[in-house]
């Protein structure tokens, strides 16, 4: 029998990645504070999640999930804000339109503070200091007393969370989303890029369609979807003490859920069966992600499915796959056949950005444009010859002018990254870039829902 699960059941397990604070009594405090602040999200904004996440599941939705690689605490305004929010909405409604499914819309925002590191520590001309985690725990600055781990940071990570996720709704709410606006969306910068004119006429016809109804005597105010839409939140599950401090039993159905995001994920470096993570994971109802890489094998992942998601429930778990351009025809497959064969209800998204980072001769951290759109259309192949469902995508983008991936419609080189490369961690997708893969996968997902049989609407078939 599993050991009885608590909120901080995983303090007993050992544990990865996990910050070296120097007082631990001011930690303690910290945590402490946190659990009497109110929640971030509601256990009935993660019910709806799941049940969204389960026609995912069922084929009948696409998931989108993306946003920064790190939030920043220096980078928090309203117009970053904003200009994600249009970039995603633009995302979604070129895969709902043009790939005709409905769209899942999750972000990794509003909570997305923490980041793994492969070593930790960084060496500087000669100088050690503690590796750079995220700005929920140090600072990016290489001096002392900014890499060294401060706990208030969580303090000011929950306060940037609960203004973001306030302006998120109010966008999603209060009309910014309405499909009437859908030419208001394109950024200024993106206009005349390559494919601003095929977004822009994909927008004509969203208009004329809504003109269309209007004629046939719908009344457009009365049907919210058409001018409101729903964006979840998620993030890495990684400083579990925060999270913790975050973790509520829901007034309605006794169940414990962790109210800092809609929907948490256990990373590549984290996901020991036997470890911390997991088993903190294990325990909410969240809808949850698990991170697969390179190193998986089929046994192992069946392990962590059954601890994950004991109940095969629709929605619970999804996984999401990040290969590598080179690897993922021979690598997904075999994960893929394992949990077919155990008739396991999961999502199959693909992180094409992980794998697939380099060093560019410029010596920045860069992913090509070119491997990220190979691993995806790798992912939807393999999906297609095991008669499974490509569920989602997952993306590591901005709405913000930056040049931190090469290629795409502009082909960003290895010269042009110095221009506007703003990441503290790795490397984002930017605006148009964004725009450019979300036409790409539409392709792909209109062609997957073919091959299975979907009718497709006159629009989208054309």
């Amino acid at each position: 029998m599993a050991e009885r699960w608590t909120p901080e059941s995983w303090r007993r397990k050992p544990i990865q990645q996990v910050p070296d604070y120097p007082d631990a009594g001011a930690l303690a405090a910290v945590e402490t504070q946190l659990a009497k602040f109110p929640p971030l999200v509601f256990a009935g904004e993660a019910r709806s999640l799941k049940r969204q996440l389960a026609q995912v599941a069922a084929g009948e939705c696409f998931l989108l999930q993306g946003g920064d690689c790190a939030e920043s605490f220096a980078e928090h305004g309203a117009n970053n804000i904003r200009d994600f929010f249009r970039v995603f909405l633009q995302m979604a409604v070129v895969l709902t339109y043009a790939g005709a499914s409905p769209v899942v819309k999750v972000g990794r925002i509003a909570g997305q503070f923490a980041k793994p590191r492969s070593s930790p520590t960084e060496t500087r001309d000669g100088v050690t200091l503690p590796s750079y985690r995220g700005d929920i725990v140090n600072d990016n600055a290489f001096t002392p007393e900014g890499r060294t781990p401060d706990p208030r940071r969580q303090i000011e990570a929950y306060r940037q969370s609960a203004a973001t996720l306030n302006l998120l709704r109010a966008f999603a709410q209060g009309g910014y989303a309405n499909l009437a606006s859908v030419h208001q969306w394109m950024l200024g910068f993106v206009k005349d890029s390559p494919q601003s004119r095929r977004y822009m006429e994909l927008a004509d016809r969203i208009s004329e369609a809504l003109g269309f109804m209007q004629a046939c005597g719908l009344d457009l105010a009365r049907h919210p979807e058409l001018r409101t839409t729903e964006l979840y939140t998620s993030h890495e599950a990684l400083l579990l003490g925060y999270e913790e401090a975050l973790t509520r039993i829901d007034s309605t159905s006794g169940d414990w859920y962790c109210t800092s995001g809609h929907m948490l994920w256990i990373g590549d470096r984290t996901r020991q069966l036997d470890h911390a993570h997991v088993e903190f994971l294990r325990g909410i109802k969240n809808p949850i992600g698990l991170k697969c890489g390179p190193s998986m094998k089929p046994d192992d992942l069946m392990r962590l499915i059954e601890v994950l998601d004991p109940e095969n429930e629709p929605g619970r778990l999804t996984l999401i796959a990040r290969m590598g351009a080179d690897r993922v025809g021979d690598l997904l497959p075999p994960l893929v056949r394992a949990v077919q064969r155990e008739k396991r209800r999961v999502i199959w998204s693909c992180d094409p950005m992980h794998a697939n980072t380099i060093s560019s001769g410029s010596g920045y951290k860069t992913r090509p444009f070119d491997r990220i759109l190979q691993e995806v259309k790798g992912f939807f192949a393999v999906h297609a010859a095991e008669g499974t469902i490509a569920g989602g995508v997952h993306l590591e983008m901005t709405g913000q002018n930056v040049t931190e991936c090469t290629g795409g419609a502009r082909a960003i080189s290895d010269e042009d990254l110095n221009d506007r490369y703003h990441t503290f961690c790795d490397p984002r997708l930017n605006a148009e870039q964004s725009i450019d893969i979300a036409f790409l996968i539409a392709e792909l997902l209109k062609k997957e829902r073919i091959g299975r049989g979907v009718p497709l609407p006159v629009a989208a078939g054309q």
